[in-house]
């Protein structure tokens, strides 16, 4: 009976709705920026007459047996076209505009300009691949977006039998998305496992010795303590190791959400991964809906317990609510339905360094799945 009860539970109640919505709007934000960031030098990484040539591109193409929207042609008009509809697509998804018709949109032309120059790319592209479809399926528009009403219009067209079938195939796409990370955590903390590095603790001090993944000033602060080295590069395993089953647990869910955060956006501090770390955090948010709820519903009741208190410090007026205006309430709020290493210290000989490097470089290679792909090389201010 309780499996029964559990199966109409999936099948009429959606879940994680604000967090799935969340998601949808990093992830596209991720997809803006990576645009954006690349304005300037568009016809240099991308056009047809780039770094990578068309001819060597769609010969690349031809190999690997994938498609790409920007070998279709090899004139600027038709490049300048792409990019620019991909760029407008990706700022729809973040906004909300458009519903599935333009994520789906948004997906191959994201897929399209990473195929055109892999080496901007530092491991998120893979994970958005995968979860973008799974996101199809999902109510990500419910919040957190821009409503037309053309959603609604041809909702109220579909036949009941159909429209019953979105909550199941809603709950179906959360459910992909949260075992999709989890495989990503498990299978790296099992490819860590196995690395000598990791086991002996010291994994962390050859990462942070790579030129790319350096933050002058501040890695140095990191590698050069032997504590913050074994205790990170431990915790940094067992994490990953250990994470499903924070996630299986209804009270350890919203924590381990939020130290994976924690930790991803410190991967975009430290190393500049920044695409891949906010992809993880994007799809981390969907352990998170419960706490984001309870979120919304704090800020009404904290608004009216410290406004009096501001108005009255700082000497505003107070202004009386508009007639027929009820007070909002945490009642008004949607409520969720889920709930040593003696040789680690550089010694300041060049090939100690080089040495230090390589084995860092190697760590990263085999620490399993989440980050591959090259990332910019820092300069002198760590940009």
């Amino acid at each position: 009976m309780k499996a029964v009860a559990l199966i109409d539970s999936w099948s009429t109640h959606p879940r994680s709705i604000l967090g799935v919505s969340g998601m949808r709007a990093l992830l596209g934000f991720i997809g803006f920026m990576f645009y954006a960031s690349q304005y300037g030098d568009r016809h240099y990484l991308f056009g047809p007459d780039s770094i990578l040539p068309w001819r060597d591109f769609t010969e690349q193409l031809e190999q690997s047996g994938t498609f790409s929207l920007y070998a279709f042609s090899n004139s600027d008009a038709w490049f300048e076209l792409t990019f620019h509809v991909g760029m407008v697509l990706a700022l729809g998804v973040a906004l909300g505009f458009g519903g599935r018709l333009v994520l789906a949109a948004h997906w191959v032309f994201l897929w399209s300009i990473f195929q055109r120059q892999h080496s901007l790319l530092d491991g998120g592209d893979n994970l958005a691949y995968v979860v973008i479809p799974m996101l199809l399926l999902t109510r990500c528009y419910d919040h957190f977006s821009i409503s037309t009403g053309a959603a609604r219009w041809v909702s109220e067209r579909i036949p009941g039998a159909i429209r019953s079938l979105s909550i199941p195939l809603h709950n179906l796409g959360v459910l992909a998305i949260a075992l999709q990370i989890t495989l990503v955590y498990v299978t790296s903390g099992l490819y860590k496992v196995q690395g000598r590095l990791w086991q002996d603790g010291t994994a962390l001090f050859y990462i942070m010795r790579v030129p790319e993944f350096t933050y002058p000033g501040v890695s140095n602060l990191v590698y050069e303590n032997d504590f913050i080295v074994v205790a990170g590069t431990y915790a940094t395993t067992l994490f990953m190791v250990y994470f499903p089953l924070g996630i299986l647990v209804p009270a350890l869910r919203p924590w381990t959400a939020s130290v994976s955060i924690v930790f991803h956006l410190s991967i975009a501090i430290f190393m500049g991964l920044t695409s891949f770390a906010l992809t993880m955090v994007a799809c981390d948010l969907i352990f998170l809906s419960g706490a984001m709820h309870r979120g919304l519903a704090f800020l009404p009741r904290s608004q009216g317990y410290l406004l009096p208190v501001i108005q009255d410090r700082l000497g505003w007026p107070k202004s009386a609510p508009r007639a027929g205006t009820a007070p909002v309430s945490a009642e008004n709020v949607e409520s969720d339905c889920s709930s040593a290493h003696e040789e680690w210290r550089f010694d300041g000989r060049p090939d100690r360094l080089d040495e230090e490097r390589a084995v860092g470089r190697a760590v990263l290679h085999n620490a399993g799945p989440g980050v591959s792909g090259s990332a910019p090389r820092r300069d002198s201010h760590g940009t």
